[in-house]
């Protein structure tokens, strides 16, 4: 097997191989911010939310390694991802009716698609890196994407379905990941210039933030619809 060869075959693994692992995230925020929906709505708002993030794949494809040093940018980005994964583990159920099914919609595209503009960055970054140059290898790892995300969101929802704590799980990724995020801003990283434990344990801390944050949430949720429908007692 010659090198250039070889070079191509080990840059179509590497680029699987990261549309496997980083596909999970995006996965996991439809899979999330579908769940509440009717089956019907859920494999329209999977199909919508996928195509959406390898959309913005594209558009970020070409000045991707710039858009990554802008200051307060990846720090936006992580605040953003933070306030979702709060907010869809303290999303409760739809009714059967048209009108919720239709808010629900497009609140959860909403959702996907603030959070696909964050966490895209880092995915066309690591492809293009794998690519070394290449436009055709880029554009088929983006391409590669596509089934991935569809077939993990959807597969994620069913399981959220069955399994209700992989929400719970779900929400601690999406708070590590944000986490992640705001501690590789440009910015931070010069202000705290933190150490690799520091940098994981912060991760830590920002994943269980999320999940006080949820449960106190619910809790207030809970408070509420119990204060405005009290349980009668017998008379």
């Amino acid at each position: 097997m010659d090198g250039p060869f070889l070079g191509l075959v080990l840059s179509v693994l590497n680029i699987v191989v990261i549309d496997i692992v980083l596909a999970g995230d995006n996965a996991l925020v439809i899979a999330m911010a579908v769940r509440s929906l009717p089956q019907r709505q859920r494999i329209k708002g999977i199909l919508v939310g996928s195509g959406a993030a390898v959309l913005l794949r594209v558009a970020l494809t070409f000045g991707v390694a710039k858009l990554l040093d802008i200051p307060f940018l990846k720090l936006a980005g992580g605040l953003a991802i933070l306030w979702i994964a709060v907010k869809l583990v303290a999303e409760g159920p739809c009714e059967e009716n048209e009108a919720c099914e239709a808010s629900n919609l497009w609140h959860a595209l909403r959702l996907i698609v603030v959070a696909d503009i964050t966490m895209s960055l880092d995915n066309v970054l690591a492809v293009a890196g794998a690519s070394h140059g290449s436009l055709p290898l880029l554009i088929f790892g983006l391409l590669l994407s596509i089934p991935l995300v569809v077939f993990s969101s959807n597969l994620l929802a069913k399981l959220m379905d069955r399994y209700p704590v992989i929400i719970w799980v779900g929400a601690a990724i999406l708070g590590r990941v944000g986490g992640e995020m705001i501690l590789g801003d440009p910015l931070v990283l010069n202000w705290l210039q933190p150490a690799p434990f520091t940098t994981y344990l912060g991760q830590a801390v920002f994943a269980l933030g999320v999940l006080a944050m949820g449960r106190l949430w619910l809790n207030l949720r809970f408070r509420a619809a119990k204060a405005e429908y009290p349980v009668q007692g017998p008379r």
